[in-house]
Order: structure tokens, then C-alpha cells, then sequence
């Protein structure tokens, strides 16, 4: 692990949320936001009180713009979230990809934890990482994400005053990156100017995503992703064979002429194949 990311790695684990400082150059920013520039314009204003009545949101960036994957892929930010999540899962996964534009005189979102939206046990273990990448400038003002510091250790806690609420000012080319545990929330817009931003969520590799990848990016689509890019989708199995395509790994979707007739070969992790192989010559022994 670099320098870089085990100094992040323990300040995400402290506070909930660190800051990677000029994690990508801000041309690459500057240049996703010009290939959704007409996505954006498009796009209606969303409804419902947690969404935001002054609040654009859209998905299935990776069809949006060729330069998301930097994003998604970025090395460094891969090996942080790693680190949060593997403890939990084999391989992690892709939970969402999504544009943020709040608009002025938005309000605040309600405070919530990202983790939530499944109902496992809480406390024990990490569902998720964020990662918000600003295509302006956030700021208390125009609506930059509030964090509650800490708030990942008393996750009992609905809600926490308003003025204990941090707002880093980050920059195109930042990357926010917090915890599905943390409680936070996008900002009221004061200013005269939209907040956008993306953010790129993570999650535990067994977990049903919050944008459901497969449809998002079906075989036609995924099948031209870098196999790394395609497995992070959900294009591979989570052993012992989870998310599976007729006992196979789902990339045989991507072939021309999948055969009607496949055999399920076992993807199993190497203790659960020893236990396997053991028990069937245990059984093998037995009849002899």
C-alpha cells in the first residue's frame, strides 16, 4: 500500500471522510463536465424531499462520458476503498455513478447515512464508500456536501446539530471520498450559481447496488469495457458463486455464440474448494 493512501486510509477511519487533494488533473474534469454539459440541460429537476425539488440528478455515467472510468478506475482511489471494504467481501463493486447539479435556492438535504439503504446489522462492518468528484467548487455556500465528523461511531444517532457539520472546500480535481456510515448531505445552494458535482459509490461485492448495473450497462454495452472496468460492474462472480450466468462467470455474455447448453463450473474461494475436494474423497474412500 502507498504512503499516499495508508494516511488516508486512517483519517477515513477516524473522522469518516478525508479529502485526495488533486487526485486527477483538472483538464479531466473540466473535460467530463463539457461531455455532460448536455445531459445536464436535459435533464429534469428531480422530485420527492430527499432528492431535492431544486436538485438534477442522472446515472450511467459510464455511457456519458469516455473519461468516467479514470474515475472509477483510479488506482489509488480503488486501493482505499479496498482496504474499507475487503475486510467484509472478496471483490468490491460498483454501486453508482451519478451527476449532481443543485441549483440556487436549493435547501439542505436530509442528513442520512448512505448505508441505509440495505437493512443488514449496522455498526459491525462497512457497506460502502463514496467518492465525490466536484466539477465546481464546493462550498458551504453553493451547496458543498456536509459531513458530521465522527458520526460512523454513533450510528444510532439520526440526526446531529447542523452546526457541528463540517463543508470541505474542495476543487475540480478532488476527490471528497466518506463513509456509507457517515451521516451527510448535500447543501442549501445560497449562491447565484449551480453546484455540481459526481460522486462514485462503492459497495461490498454481494450487496444488490443502488443503480442496478446490469441494466444500466448490459452485455452490448459492458462487453467493451476493460475486463477490470466490466468485473467492477458486476460482470464476474463473487465467490463461491454468486452472481452467476448458468453456473458460469456472466462475461460469457460478452461472446457472440454463448452454447444453449453450459456446465456450472464451481467458483469457489481455495478453503471452500479444499473443504469440497477433501469431503468428496472422504466419500470416495468410504465406497471403496
Amino acid at each position: 500500500m502507498s504512503a499516499a493512501v495508508d494516511r488516508h486510509a486512517a483519517t477515513l477511519a477516524r473522522d469518516g471522510w478525508c479529502v485526495f487533494g488533486r487526485a486527477v488533473e483538472p483538464a479531466l474534469i473540466a473535460g467530463i463536465e463539457a461531455d455532460l454539459d448536455p445531459r445536464f440541460a436535459a435533464a429534469p429537476l428531480c422530485h420527492g424531499d430527499f432528492y431535492g425539488a431544486r436538485t438534477k440528478r442522472f446515472g450511467s455515467l459510464l455511457t456519458r462520458s469516455s473519461a468516467i472510468e479514470r474515475l472509477a478506475m483510479h488506482p489509488l482511489v480503488l486501493e482505499l476503498v479496498e482496504q474499507m471494504l475487503l475486510p467484509w467481501c472478496e471483490r468490491i463493486a460498483l454501486n453508482l455513478t451519478q451527476a449532481i447539479e443543485i441549483h440556487p435556492g436549493a435547501l439542505p438535504q436530509l442528513p442520512h447515512r448512505d448505508q441505509d439503504m440495505w437493512q443488514g446489522p449496522k455498526g459491525g462492518l462497512e457497506y460502502l464508500v463514496n467518492v465525490m468528484w466536484p466539477l465546481t467548487t464546493f462550498t458551504r455556500e453553493n451547496g458543498g456536501t456536509r459531513l458530521w465528523t465522527g458520526s460512523q461511531f454513533d450510528q444510532d444517532i439520526e440526526v446531529l446539530p447542523e452546526e457541528e457539520s463540517v463543508v470541505p472546500t474542495v476543487v475540480p480535481g478532488d476527490a471528497l471520498i466518506f463513509l456509507g456510515s457517515t451521516l451527510h448531505g448535500g447543501g442549501g445552494n445560497a449562491s447565484a450559481a449551480p453546484r455540481r458535482g459526481i460522486v462514485i459509490s462503492y459497495s461490498l461485492g454481494w450487496l444488490k447496488p443502488f443503480e442496478l448495473q446490469w441494466l444500466v450497462y448490459p452485455p452490448q454495452v459492458a462487453r467493451h469495457f476493460s475486463p477490470e472496468l466490466a468485473a467492477l460492474v458486476g460482470y464476474a462472480q463473487h465467490r463461491p458463486n454468486l452472481g452467476n450466468v448458468e453456473g458460469q462467470c456472466p462475461s460469457i455474455l460478452f461472446g457472440d455464440d454463448m452454447p444453449e447448453h453450459l456446465p456450472a463450473i464451481d467458483a469457489l474461494r481455495p478453503d471452500q474448494a479444499e473443504a469440497a475436494a477433501m469431503f468428496v474423497r472422504s466419500q470416495m474412500g468410504e465406497l471403496g
